[in-house]
C-alpha cells in the first residue's frame, strides 16, 4: 500500500542538472515533484508528453515554452501541454516549485 503521508525525506531524491534537486513521488495517476534550484540553474530544454502544471513556492526565474520566454516571481503558476518543448533557469536568489505531471512520470518513480 502507498504511504498516505510524506515528508521530503520519504520521497525518492533526483539531482538532473547541477544546482537543481528534486523530491517526488506519485499517486496512481500523476507524479509530484518538489524542485529547488540554485542561482542561476537551468533545467535545459526537454519535452515530454506528460501534462505539468506548476506552482512557484518562492524565488524568481525564467520559463521559456514553445521558443516564448515568461519571467515568473512567487505565486505564479504554469500549465505545460505535453511534448511543449520548456526549459527553465533560476533567478537571482534560486527557486523553489512544485510541479504536478499527468500521467504517472516513471523516470521519476520512487
Amino acid at each position: 500500500m502507498m504511504p498516505l503521508i510524506l515528508g521530503l525525506s520519504d520521497c525518492r531524491r533526483l539531482t538532473p542538472f547541477p544546482g537543481v534537486t528534486m523530491h517526488t513521488f506519485e499517486g496512481k495517476q500523476m507524479t509530484l515533484s518538489v524542485v529547488d534550484m540554485e542561482p542561476g540553474a537551468l533545467i535545459p530544454e526537454h519535452q515530454h508528453p506528460h501534462e505539468q502544471i506548476g506552482y512557484l513556492v518562492r524565488g524568481s526565474g525564467t520559463f521559456r515554452i514553445g521558443g516564448q520566454s515568461y519571467q515568473v516571481q512567487a505565486g505564479h503558476m504554469w500549465r505545460i501541454p505535453g511534448n511543449m518543448p520548456h526549459e527553465v533557469t533560476a533567478g537571482p536568489e534560486g527557486l523553489r516549485a512544485i510541479d504536478v505531471f499527468y500521467p504517472v512520470r516513471e523516470d521519476m518513480r520512487r
